[in-house]
């Protein structure tokens, strides 16, 4: 994990030179107002288009490819890597110096074809699956378990993975490998999450303090990239996502009642300093993540139990069908 973290810097200490020696001067798209993604050519080619597809078409496959034949290996979690781990960590180390390079001398990624929205919601999802997946060891409001995403996490924590490994290669080669601030962040957050997609079946892969960094970092990197755009709203995404941390996620940590209730002040001190100079009338920032992301869980959990239950009956039919064949 730290030889990892330690590449992860290293590559981000790269980004910042090759940007340095070769993308100083870079000819980008006008500025225009509204929500949109501003890194991409004035005029981009056949090659921009081809290098960033079939990079990121070859880093996808490649991903799950790996996660395929893991499991099928039926390995057991251990405290040390097994050799596919160690061919997963080679293969997606690979593929970050290859985007590194193909940005270096084609710049765009993928955002020049899709919106930007696709790669903001696949990251979404993979939080909300996560806070899904959890609900079985640490509930999911107050240290609760609901019953419901129990079931169907099941089902949710076999296949993952596939998801987990879209979400972040899709996101990874989205955006050209570029040294802003706000891009620097994120693309160490990818690493690490990266990093964590190819840890599966080991012991680090289901830590809880290392998964619980994981889920905090996005509030880092959204509450700074808030700040960085200058657009006034960092407290949404400082108290949203604490406030999940403080109904959800600090559950899982096995903290001391004094420690859960610390943070509980903290959360709650802060929001009354930043919204007394804010406005009350601000207030649904504060539950604006935390609503979203509780209810894309249960919206996904329903859409799951409704195949699960559709699988099912189907399965029941085709059984009495081949029984009454027989029976003729």
């Amino acid at each position: 994990m730290w030889l990892g973290i330690l590449f992860s810097l290293i590559v981000t200490g790269m980004t910042w030179g090759l940007n340095q020696l070769f993308l100083t001067n870079i000819d980008l798209l006008p500025d225009r107002p509204g929500f949109w993604y501003a890194w991409q050519l004035r005029y981009p080619d056949f090659w921009t288009h081809f290098t960033a597809w079939t990079g990121y078409a070859l880093h996808q496959i490649t991903f799950w490819g790996i996660i395929y034949y893991a499991q099928k290996q039926n390995l057991r979690y251990s405290k040390g890597l097994h050799p596919i781990n160690f061919i997963a960590l080679g293969a997606n180390a690979f593929f970050i110096l290859l985007h590194l390079l193909q940005t270096t001398i084609w710049y765009d990624g993928l955002a020049q074809d899709v919106p930007e929205q696709t790669s903001q919601w696949s990251v979404i999802l993979l939080l909300c699956m996560v806070l899904w997946m959890e609900n079985q060891r640490r509930g999911l409001v107050f240290g609760k378990k609901v019953g419901f995403l129990t079931e169907t996490g099941k089902v949710v924590r076999k296949y993952h993975g596939y998801y987990f490994a879209w979400a972040i290669v899709y996101t990874f080669w989205y955006h050209p490998m570029i040294f802003t601030s706000g891009h620097a962040i994120g693309f160490f957050y990818m690493f690490m999450l990266i990093l964590q997609g190819s840890l599966f079946f080991t012991r680090i892969h289901v830590n809880k303090y290392w998964m619980a960094v994981q889920e905090v970092t996005v509030l880092i990197h959204a509450v700074l990239v808030s700040l960085m755009n200058a657009d006034g709203m960092w407290p949404m995404f400082l108290f949203g996502f604490f406030g999940i941390f403080v109904v959800t996620q600090m559950y899982g940590l096995g903290l001391k009642a004094w420690q859960r209730y610390a943070f509980f002040a903290l959360y709650a001190g802060g929001a009354i300093v930043v919204y007394a100079d804010r406005g009350l009338n601000r207030l649904f920032e504060l539950v604006t993540i935390p609503l979203t992301e509780y209810a894309v869980v249960f919206v996904l959990a329903a859409l799951v139990w409704t195949g699960m239950k559709l699988t099912s009956r189907w399965q029941g039919s085709r059984e009495s069908t081949l029984r009454l064949a027989e029976g003729d």
